[in-house]
């Protein structure tokens, strides 16, 4: 059994972690072609947010945001893989800060193809995203090993 968990967590996180290293990878001065495909998608989820809430959020670099998002998937990742309920949080934390900026689903019609694809991803990665809480939620749920006490021997005369 610990070995399935193990694989399991490892074939989870390969998907974080070949995604960090791709954008690493192609990273670049200027943030590389993850900065320039999220600077329209993160400007319209600014305006969403600041025509609903009116809370203007300060200019953002992309290159840092997509830095952020390496480290949040790349260390993530890698206390995932050892069964650390950190590297579940750095995961979740990714999850929500990303899913709705990239898959922006809410800013076309419903009959356009966009949407659907859009919606698909989203609901794809809020099914990560429980899977996440789930483990989560495993993980503080099974009650840690208590050493057994030693129980003193009679001694018989």
């Amino acid at each position: 059994m610990a070995f399935a968990s193990f694989l399991g967590r490892v074939l989870f996180a390969s998907v974080f972690i070949l995604s960090a290293y791709q954008e690493f990878h192609d990273y670049g001065v200027d943030g590389g072609p993850a900065a320039k495909a999220i600077r329209p998608k993160f400007d319209a989820f600014i305006n969403k947010v600041d025509s609903h809430v009116g809370f203007q959020l300060p200019e953002i670099d992309m290159k840092f945001l997509v830095a952020g998002a390496i480290a949040l998937k790349g260390v993530g990742g890698i206390f995932f893989i050892l069964g650390s309920s950190l590297g579940a949080t750095l995961l979740l934390l990714h999850q929500l800060i990303t899913t709705p900026i990239l898959y922006d689903f809410y800013n076309y019609d419903t009959e356009d193809r966009e949407y659907i694809k859009l919606f698909i991803k989203f609901t794809q990665n809020m099914a990560l995203f429980g899977a996440l809480l789930f483990f989560i939620g495993m993980k503080n749920s099974i009650p840690r090993r208590q050493p057994k006490k030693k129980v003193p021997k009679t001694k018989t005369y």
